[in-house]
């Protein structure tokens, strides 16, 4: 009597590639990067965090040298419009596929990038790159944070950490929880900090082309290989 072999299942298409988790990882490491050239190489505004640009517009509003109330507006309202895009993708796409969505939301945001960076390499010094730079970066988070938030994988936001720490401290075992997301969290804090110090180096060593350029080839990359699970 022959032993019935079970034929080996194929995995579904959305269960492909790299896990939403290590992804968002490496997009927060990437908005380290893009806060590193918009805050060093773009007059003290912030391209992704925007909880650090409304700070950012109160200090410029109240006269601080150093600080734009146009550049921190035109940053701030690109945000916005790329949310509102990226709301409007998540209601269109979001019933579908989650490997499909992802990876769309991240092809544009790479394209968003990588044409941040040509204008960068092309036209570094003309006044016009600056606003330019600041809207297409800005842009592109926004549509990126739409798509992370519908997306709901817990405490990976790729672009704030206030509520990461907060939730690191408060759930450790210190504080009386179960520690049981920390090693998510302490590796979106050390994401955060590790693409900060990269794009620090490369815009102080190598001007914004180079590190823009970066982060388009990550994103990319990472709209290749994402996958729907987290």
């Amino acid at each position: 009597m022959s032993a019935e072999t079970e034929e080996p299942t194929e995995s579904a298409p959305e269960d492909r590639g790299l896990r939403l988790v290590p992804v968002l990882l490496a997009l927060t490491l990437v908005s380290g990067l893009i806060d590193a050239v918009s805050y060093l190489g773009l007059g003290h505004v912030f391209t992704a965090n925007m909880t650090g640009n409304v700070v950012v517009l109160g200090f410029a509003a109240a006269g601080a040298p150093g600080f734009s109330v146009p550049h921190t507006v035109t940053s701030l309202a690109s945000f916005l419009v790329g949310a509102v895009v990226g709301g409007r993708t998540a209601v269109r796409l979001g019933r579908g596929s989650r490997r499909r969505w992802a990876r769309l939301t991240l092809a544009a945001e790479a394209a968003l990038l990588g044409a941040s960076a040509v204008v960068a390499f092309v036209a570094p010094d003309d006044t016009a790159t600056v606003y330019t730079l600041i809207a297409v970066t800005a842009f592109a988070m926004g549509l990126r944070n739409a798509t992370v938030r519908r997306l709901g994988v817990p405490d990976i936001t790729t672009t704030v950490l206030t509520m990461t720490l907060t939730g690191l401290a408060a759930d450790s075992r210190a504080g009386g929880g179960p520690g049981t997301r920390s090693p998510r969290r302490s590796a979106a804090v050390v994401a955060m900090v590790v693409g900060a110090a990269l794009g620090a180096w490369l815009v102080l060593h190598h001007g914004l082309g180079i590190p823009l350029l970066v982060t388009a080839v990550l994103v990319g990359v990472l709209a290749v290989v994402a996958s729907g699970r987290e």
